[in-house]
This record gives structure tokens, sequence and C-alpha cells, in this order.
């Protein structure tokens, strides 16, 4: 039993050296490791730079309308469903017709009267001139009073002065009429526009009240051709410009660019439309501290595929200089920019041989900069050193000679 004991603990002490030992070992590895730093560089190559301004913006239907009903009454029946295609005039939509149909028919016949009532007036009048022209005659011989004279022509003047004002009333009816028959027509709703139906605001059986406003029914949009609402921060409105060249990306395929062309910038932020005419400026220079500013730049793209659709959420990036089949290396290479304009830029002369060149920038976006003069293609610039172990550290922290990465 004690043999065992004394051979369990062998075991036991043997197991610790070991690994004491292999922990020694690596720790000696470590510490005794080169910390030295080494450069991370990339080569001055040819490609294409551009500087652009980015914004986001919201899609927009390039014409949406709101197909409404001009009349009050019960939605009969609806001729379409979310998503159909329409042609303009196309009925979309109809309204129960009865109370304008009896409205027409009272209006009609209230048109008839007063026409009958002037037939009336009109044979009262024939037999008038007949009665003034006798009397007339008769005043010449001697056989009738003046009296009966002017009461003949007295009546014949009223009897005209009525006819008169039931023409004026034969007037008043037939537009009465006529806006009867159109309010008979509006209980056929029909499309403004081609495009599709995106809403269904009304159902089926629904009463809509057009007393106050014309109550919505559908809504109707083009998306052949789309709008995109891009908000431009006020410190980059001043470096855009209508007619500058943009492409933008939607969530859904962040890799495709779609070109467009900025059509027009608005004058003034659309907070401008909510603000009352009185104090107006008062709480505009107040919200303006606390507030971003930003102006609507429009675009107008075609959708033939409909893949853009009404509120998506777009990155649009617009492009205020560009550049092809120029030198370019990594922003991230350039040194002191010095006061004949000049940046410091280190390049690889060899392996492990560094040496400090003075190079003129073009265009920079931060990303990538072009290189007018100071460097060749095929050269290697050093973008920044990492310490033994993968720390990173500045270019401009570490000494000039050290071995190259890549």
């Amino acid at each position: 039993m004690k043999s065992a004991n004394k051979k369990s603990r062998w075991l036991f002490w043997l197991l610790v050296t070991g690994f004491l030992t292999l922990g020694a070992a690596a720790a000696f590895l470590y510490f005794r490791g080169d910390k030295n730093p080494g450069t991370m560089t990339a080569q001055v190559s040819r490609g294409a730079i551009e500087t652009t301004v980015l914004a986001s913006g919201t899609v927009e239907s390039d014409n949406l309308v709101s197909v409404g009903a001009q009349v009050s009454g019960q939605l009969k029946s609806l001729k379409v469903e979310l998503g159909d295609t329409v042609k303009a005039g196309q009925l979309v939509a109809e309204i129960d017709s009865l109370p304008q149909q009896n409205t027409l028919r009272t209006k009609t016949a209230a048109l008839a009267a007063v026409r009958a009532q002037k037939q009336a007036k009109e044979a009262s009048l024939a037999l008038a001139e007949l009665n003034f022209k006798r009397q007339t005659q008769m005043l010449k011989g001697d056989a009738a009073a003046r009296e009966d004279v002017e009461t003949a022509e007295a009546n014949l003047k009223v009897l005209r002065a009525e006819i008169a004002a039931l023409e004026a009333q034969i007037e008043q009816a037939k537009i009465a009429v006529d806006t009867a028959q159109l309010d008979l027509g509006y209980t056929k709703i029909s499309s403004p526009i081609d495009g599709v139906v995106v809403a269904i605001v009304t159902k089926e059986g629904q009463t809509v009240n057009a007393n106050q406003s014309a109550p919505t029914i559908i809504k109707v949009a083009r998306l052949d051709r789309m709008t995109i609402k891009v908000e431009i921060s006020e410190a980059d409105v001043v470096r855009v410009k209508p007619g500058q060249n943009v492409y933008f990306t939607i969530l859904g395929e962040p890799d495709n660019r779609y070109p467009a062309v900025l059509k027009s910038i608005e004058p003034a932020p659309e907070s401008i439309a909510s603000e009352s005419s009185s104090g107006s400026s008062a709480s505009a220079s107040s919200s303006s501290s606390s507030t971003a500013i930003f102006y609507m730049g429009i675009l107008d793209v075609p959708n033939p595929d409909g893949k853009l659709r009404i509120s998506m959420t777009t990155q649009v990036n617009i492009i205020l200089a560009e550049a092809k089949d120029v030198l370019v290396i990594p922003s991230a290479a350039l040194g002191d920019k010095g006061k004949d304009g000049l940046y410091a830029v280190r390049v690889e002369t060899a392996p492990g041989e560094l040496a400090e060149q003075r190079v003129k920038i073009g265009m920079n976006n931060n990303v990538q900069a072009e290189v007018l003069e100071g460097l060749r293609e095929g050269q290697r610039v050093v973008i920044g050193e990492q310490m033994a172990g993968g720390a990173a550290a500045s270019s401009s922290q570490r000494p000039a000679r050290m071995p190259r990465m890549f």
C-alpha cells in the first residue's frame, strides 16, 4: 500500500514539473522574442478616385394621387384590389347612386314646371298684346278711354317682366339639373392617372361624407419612375448643385449602385412649412441651435423593373469630383503636410530599407489619395506599423528601417 502511495506521489510531482518546465519555456520564448515592429505597406497603383457628399434619402412615387369621392353615400362596390395596375379613366369604385338619381329627377321636374309657367305667361302675353293693340286703335276712334289703354299697356309690361323672371328661373333650374347630373356622375369614381393601386383607404359598405372634404377611396401611384428626396446637411449643401452626378444604394442591394442626377435643391428646409406666420423668426432661431438643418435634394430615377418601392431608405453619394486611371495610395500613408503643400510619405526602397519622399497630392477622400507627383506605380509606401503580437502603431512612431510584412 505504501509503495502505491509513493508511486502516485511520484507521478504527481512528475506532471507538475513537466507543466512548470513547459510554462517556463513558453515564457522564455515570449520574452526573448523580437519586439521590433514591422511595417505595413501598400503598393502605389492605378485606379479611380472620387470625393462625394454622403446623404440619406427616401424613395417616393413620381406621382401619387389620392382618389376620393366628391359626393356622399355608401361605397357600393370597389372594382380594384391592392397592387392592381389601372389606366387613366378606368372605373375603380362606385357609390350608391339612388339619392343622386332622385335629386336629378326632382331638378328635372322643377325645370319642366318653370318652362310650363313660361309657356302660360307667353300665352297671356300674346293675349295682352292683342288687347293693347285693340285698345290703342279704339282710342284713336274715340271708342275707348285712355285709362283702358294704359291698363292694357301696364298688363303687357307686367307679363313681359314675369316672363323674364321665369327665363332666369329656367337658367337656374338648368344649372341645378347639370349639378345633379354631375353628382350622379361622381358616384362612378375613375382613376385620374395610369398607375398602381398602392393603398385602399375605404372598404365596400362604408359610408363616405364629402360635405367637408373629399374622402379618399384609394391611392394610385406611378411606379415606373420614382423620386428620391435626399437630406443634405447645411454643412454640405454649399458644396453641391443641381446637375451633379449621383449614385445611391438600397438596403436590399448594398453593392448595386443606381446612377442618377441631382435635379434640384429646395431653397429652404421642410421645417419652414410648419412654422407659424407669427413669431416664426424667433422659433426658427431658437430651434436652429438644437436641431440639425437639412435641405431636400430631388432625384428623378427610372424604375422599369419595380425594385424601388415607396418609403425605401437609400444611401446617396453626390459626386463632387472624380478621376480615373490615376495613381492612388491609401490616405493612411500620408504624413505631415509641409508649407510647400507637399506631404511626407515613407517609401520602401529595398527590403527593410525606408526613405522619406515629398509627394504632391490631388484628391483625398480620407480613404484614398491621388498622387500627382513624387511616386511611381509599383512602389510600396508605409501605411502603418505593427508591434509583435499584432498591436498596430502609427507609422510616425516607429524607426525608419523595418522588415516588410507584405
